[in-house]
C-alpha cells in the first residue's frame, strides 16, 4: 500500500532529491527559464511555487524560510524584490512547463520550465541582441567601403607607377642596346677596312 507517499523518487534518496530540487529552484529563480527532464520539471513546479508564495509575504521570517532552500542571497533578494512584485496580483500558477520531446541518446522526455512573465524579458533580450548584431555590421561596412575605395584608388596609382617604372626601364634599355650595337659595329667596320687594306696591299 502506498498511503501518504507522494511525488517521484527520481532515482535518488530523499536528501539527494531535496538537494536536486533546491539547485533547480535556485537556477530557475536566477535565470527564469531552465531546461531539464519532464519528470524533474513536474517535481520542481510545486516546490518553486511554494517558495514564491512564501516570498510574497515579505517578512523576515519568510526570508529565513526561503533561505533554508535557496542558499544564494542574491537570488533570494531577486525573489523578494522583483519576482514577488511581479506575482503580487497572481494567486498561483507562477511557472509554465513546455514539452520538448525525447532527448537524443536515452530518449528521456525533455521540457522547459519557466516563470510566467519571463517571455517578455527573453523577447527584449533577443531584440537587443538582434539590434546589436544589426548595428555592428553597419560601421564595419562603412569602414570597409572607404577601405575598398582607397584600395580602388590605390590600384590605378600602383598601375601608373608600374607603367612609369616600365617605361623608364624600356628607355634605359634602348640606349644600352644602341650603344651595344654601335660598339659591335665599330670593331666590324674597323676590321673590314683592315682586311680590305690587307687584301689590297697583298694584291
Amino acid at each position: 500500500m502506498k498511503h501518504r507517499v507522494a511525488g517521484r523518487k527520481l532515482g535518488r534518496r530523499s536528501s539527494h532529491r531535496l538537494a536536486l530540487l533546491r539547485n533547480l529552484a535556485t537556477a530557475l529563480f536566477e535565470r527564469e527559464r531552465i531546461k531539464t527532464t519532464l519528470m524533474k520539471a513536474k517535481e520542481l513546479r510545486p516546490f518553486a511555487e511554494k517558495l514564491v508564495t512564501m516570498a510574497k509575504k515579505e517578512t523576515l521570517h519568510a526570508r529565513r524560510q526561503v533561505l533554508r532552500h535557496v542558499h544564494d542571497r542574491d537570488v533570494v533578494a531577486k525573489l523578494f524584490e522583483t519576482l514577488s512584485a511581479r506575482f503580487a496580483q497572481r494567486p498561483g500558477g507562477y511557472t509554465r512547463i513546455i514539452k520538448l520531446g525525447p532527448r537524443r541518446g536515452d530518449a528521456a522526455e525533455m521540457a522547459i520550465i519557466e516563470l510566467v512573465g519571463s517571455e517578455t524579458l527573453t523577447s527584449k533580450k533577443k531584440k537587443g541582441a538582434a539590434k546589436a548584431k544589426g548595428g555592428k555590421p553597419a560601421p564595419e561596412a562603412e569602414a570597409a567601403e572607404p577601405a575598398e575605395g582607397a584600395a580602388a584608388e590605390g590600384k590605378p596609382a600602383e598601375k601608373a607607377t608600374r607603367k612609369q617604372a616600365s617605361a623608364k626601364k624600356t628607355k634605359e634599355a634602348k640606349p644600352k642596346a644602341k650603344d651595344s650595337g654601335k660598339s659591335k659595329e665599330k670593331p666590324k667596320a674597323g676590321a673590314k677596312p683592315a682586311k680590305k687594306g690587307g687584301k689590297g696591299s697583298s694584291e
